[in-house]
C-alpha cells in the first residue's frame, strides 16, 4: 500500500501507484478543479506524474506561489505555441514563468506590436479551448540535440546539460518545447491570458549575443481576477515614483550616473523626516548611533567574507599605492568599532545603529528609479550580545520593526530563511541560529514562511515583506544572525569568570534602504504623503495682491512651529491656484480674501475631502500641530 499524507496528518492509502490529481479528486471533485499542481516530498511536481512510493502531499491552488509558477510555465508554452502557429519561422529561446505572469523570448524577423498582441491572444484562446493534453517525454542527450538541431538556443541549451542527464520536452497538440517542467495537465486549465508589452532581451543577457524579442503576458484561473491585475498595474503606472519623484520636484536620476539618486530639498524634507523618527525610536530602543568610513583597506573585505562571496559588487580604488574598498555593506566597520575596546559582559547587548552610505556595483539593466540603485543609505544596526541574551534581543527588533510597519499602515508576512550551500560556520552554529529565530518567531505567534537555503552566507535570517496600497509586496526589514564575523574578527568580550568570550551578533535593518522605502511609499501613498511626511504642508492662496501681507503673516506664525508652508502670490485665479497646489499633493490649502482678511479669519481646503469652511487660524494651527505630532 502507498501512504499519502496530508498536511492536516490524514492519511490516504492506495494499492498502485497514484496521481496527486486523483488524491484531489478523491478529497473533493471541486478541489480536483482547483487545484494546478502539487508538492510531493516538498518538490512541486505536474498533478498527472505518478506518485509510486509513500510521500507527504501538499495540493497547490493558483493562489500558492508555486501553484501560480506552475499556471504561468504552462501559459508561456501556450503562448509560444500561439506564436509559432502565426509566425512559422519564428525561433524560440526560454519562456519562463515570473513574478504575476511570464515572458518568452523569440527571434524572429517580424517585429512585434500592439496589433499582434490581439492576435496571439485570439490563438491561444483556440489552443486553451482546444484542451490539449501537456504530456511529458524525455530522450538521452544526443537524440534530444538531433531533436533540436534547427533551433541554436535549445540546442545551445542541451550542449551545456550532463551526458547522461535525461532531456524532457512537453508537448501539446503538435507543439513541442524543451523544458524541465512541472506543467498543468492540460491547456485548457487556462481560463484567460494577456499579452503585457514587447521589449528587447540580449540571449542569455549578454549584449554580445543576438538581440530578440520578449514578449511579456500574464494568465489567470478567470477573467475577474484578470481585470483586477490589469487596474492594479494601471495604478502602479500612476504612482510609478519615478514619474512622482520629477512631478513633485522630490528627487531623480540623470544620465551622468545612472544608479547614482540626487534627492533636492523636497525630497530631503520627507528624508529627514524619515531619518529623524528613526533616531527617535532607536533612542528610546537603547541604540547608540556610529558612522564608519565609506571607503576602508581591502584586506578588510578578505577577514569579512565579503571578498569571497561579494567581490563581483564592490568598487575598488588605489590609495597611495594601496589597495581599497568602497563598501557594500556596513558590516566590517562595525566590526572595528566594537573591537577597538575591552567590553564587560554587563555592557551587553550592545546596540549600535548606523546610516551608512553604501555602494554596490548593479548591471544597468537592473537598475530602476530608486528601488535598485548603486548607492544607497542602509538605516544598519549590529547588536553584540550573549547566546543567552538572543532570544530576547531578536524579539526586540521584531517589536520594534512592528511598531515601524504599523505606522504606515503596512500589513506583511514573514519569511525565516536557512543555511544556503555557500555558507560559511559549523552545522551545529547554523542550527543554533536558526533555532534562536524560530523561537522568537513563535514566542509572540507571528505567522511566518520556512524559506530553505536562502539565509546569508554568514547565517540564517528573517525577513519581512511589507504589502502595499494596491497589495505589491516588497522585501524591507531583516534580522540575520551572524556567529561567523565576531570570529574572523576575533572579537570578544570580558565574562563574568575573568576570562575572554566571543560575543554573538545580529545584523539588521528596518528600512532596508532609505531611498528604497522613500520609493515605496511614494508609491503606497501615489504622493500624497500624509502630513507629517509631506514636503509641504500647507500652502497660502490670496485672491489677490490684497491680502499678501496677510498671507505673509499667516505663514511666519506657521513657519514658527515648525510647519512647512508656502504662499502663492502669483497673478492667476484662485481655481488654477487650487488645481495647482492640488496636482502638487499639498494636504491643507489656506485661502484668504478680503472677508478672511477683514475677519481675521482663514477659509481651509483640505486635500482628502475639499473645503471644510472659515475658521480662526489658531484652531487650525493646533489642528494640523495634532496631526503631525500623531502621525498623521
Amino acid at each position: 500500500m502507498i501512504k499519502i499524507k496530508l498536511p492536516d496528518g490524514s492519511i490516504k492509502e492506495y494499492e498502485n501507484a497514484v496521481t496527486a490529481l486523483s488524491v484531489a479528486t478523491d478529497i473533493s471533485r471541486g478541489l480536483a478543479k482547483a487545484v494546478v499542481a502539487a508538492k510531493v516530498n516538498g518538490k512541486v511536481k505536474g498533478l498527472t506524474e505518478p506518485i509510486e512510493s509513500d510521500a507527504d502531499l501538499l495540493l497547490l491552488k493558483f493562489e500558492d506561489e508555486d501553484g501560480a509558477h506552475v499556471y504561468h510555465h504552462t501559459s508561456s508554452h501556450i503562448m509560444a505555441h500561439a506564436v509559432t502557429l502565426l509566425f512559422p519561422d519564428v525561433k524560440l529561446a526560454i519562456g519562463p514563468a515570473i513574478n504575476n505572469g511570464f515572458y518568452y523570448d523569440f527571434d524572429t524577423e517580424h517585429t512585434f506590436t500592439d496589433e499582434d498582441f490581439a492576435l496571439i491572444e485570439k490563438k491561444m484562446e483556440e489552443i486553451i479551448k482546444a484542451d490539449y493534453p501537456v504530456e511529458r517525454f524525455t530522450l538521452p542527450k544526443d537524440e534530444a540535440l538531433k531533436f533540436v538541431k534547427d533551433n541554436p538556443y535549445k540546442y545551445e541549451l542541451i550542449s551545456e546539460l550532463d551526458e547522461n542527464e535525461e532531456i524532457s520536452f512537453y508537448k501539446q497538440g503538435d507543439f513541442v518545447d524543451l523544458c524541465a517542467g512541472p506543467h498543468l495537465p492540460s491547456t485548457g486549465r487556462v481560463k484567460v491570458a494577456k499579452i503585457m508589452s514587447v521589449a528587447g532581451a540580449y540571449w542569455r543577457g549578454d549584449e554580445k549575443n543576438k538581440m530578440l524579442q520578449r514578449l511579456y503576458a500574464t494568465s489567470f484561473p478567470s477573467q475577474t481576477m484578470l481585470d483586477e491585475y490589469i487596474y492594479k498595474m494601471e495604478e502602479a503606472k500612476k504612482r510609478d515614483h519615478r514619474k512622482l519623484g520629477r512631478e513633485l520636484d522630490l528627487y531623480d536620476i540623470f544620465e551622468e550616473g545612472p544608479g547614482f539618486p540626487f534627492f533636492f530639498p523636497k525630497g530631503m524634507e520627507i528624508r529627514n523626516q524619515l531619518i529623524d523618527y528613526w533616531r527617535r525610536e532607536h533612542k528610546r530602543a537603547g541604540y547608540g548611533e556610529i558612522i564608519t568610513p565609506i571607503i576602508l583597506n581591502e584586506e578588510l573585505w578578505h577577514k569579512s567574507g565579503h571578498w569571497d562571496h561579494y567581490k563581483d559588487n564592490m568598487y575598488f580604488t588605489t590609495i597611495d599605492e594601496g589597495n581599497y574598498a568602497i563598501k557594500p555593506m556596513n558590516c566590517p566597520g562595525g566590526m572595528l568599532a566594537f573591537k577597538r575596546r575591552m567590553y564587560s559582559y554587563r555592557d551587553l547587548p550592545l546596540r549600535t545603529a548606523e546610516l551608512g552610505l553604501v555602494h554596490r556595483h548593479e548591471l544597468s539593466g537592473a537598475l530602476h528609479g530608486l528601488m535598485r540603485v548603486r548607492c544607497f543609505t542602509q538605516d544598519d544596526a549590529h547588536i553584540f550580545m550573549t547566546e543567552e541574551q538572543m532570544k530576547d534581543e531578536i524579539i526586540g527588533v521584531i517589536n520594534l520593526m512592528k511598531k515601524i510597519y504599523a505606522l504606515f499602515n503596512f500589513e506583511y508576512k514573514v519569511e525565516l530563511s536557512t543555511k544556503p550551500e555557500n555558507s560559511m560556520g559549523t552545522k551545529e552554529q547554523w542550527d543554533i541560529a536558526e533555532k534562536a529565530l524560530q523561537d522568537a518567531l513563535e514566542s509572540l505567534n507571528m505567522k511566518y514562511e520556512l524559506n530553505p537555503g536562502d539565509g546569508a552566507f554568514y547565517g540564517p535570517k528573517i525577513d519581512f515583506h511589507i504589502q502595499d496600497s494596491i497589495g505589491r509586496t516588497w522585501q524591507c526589514g531583516t534580522i540575520q544572525l551572524d556567529f561567523q564575523m565576531p570570529e574572523r574578527f576575533d572579537l570578544t568580550y570580558m565574562g563574568a569568570d575573568g576570562n575572554k568570550h566571543r560575543p554573538i551578533m545580529l545584523h539588521r535593518a528596518l528600512f532596508g534602504s532609505i531611498e528604497r522605502f522613500i520609493a515605496i511609499l511614494t508609491e503606497h501613498y501615489a504622493g500624497a504623503f500624509p502630513v507629517w511626511l509631506a514636503p509641504v504642508q500647507v500652502k497660502v492662496l490670496p485672491l489677490t495682491d490684497r491680502q499678501a501681507d496677510y498671507a505673509q503673516k499667516i505663514r511666519d506664525i506657521l513657519l514658527a512651529k515648525d510647519i512647512r508652508v508656502e504662499c502663492d502670490f502669483r497673478s492667476e485665479k484662485i481655481g488654477y491656484k487650487i488645481r495647482e497646489a492640488q496636482l502638487e499633493k499639498i494636504p491643507y490649502m489656506i485661502i484668504v480674501g478680503d472677508n478672511e482678511m477683514e475677519n481675521n479669519r482663514i477659509s481651509v481646503r483640505v486635500r482628502k475631502i475639499g473645503d471644510i469652511g472659515t475658521m480662526f487660524l489658531e484652531e487650525f494651527q493646533n489642528r494640523i500641530v495634532k496631526e503631525i505630532e500623531n502621525k498623521l
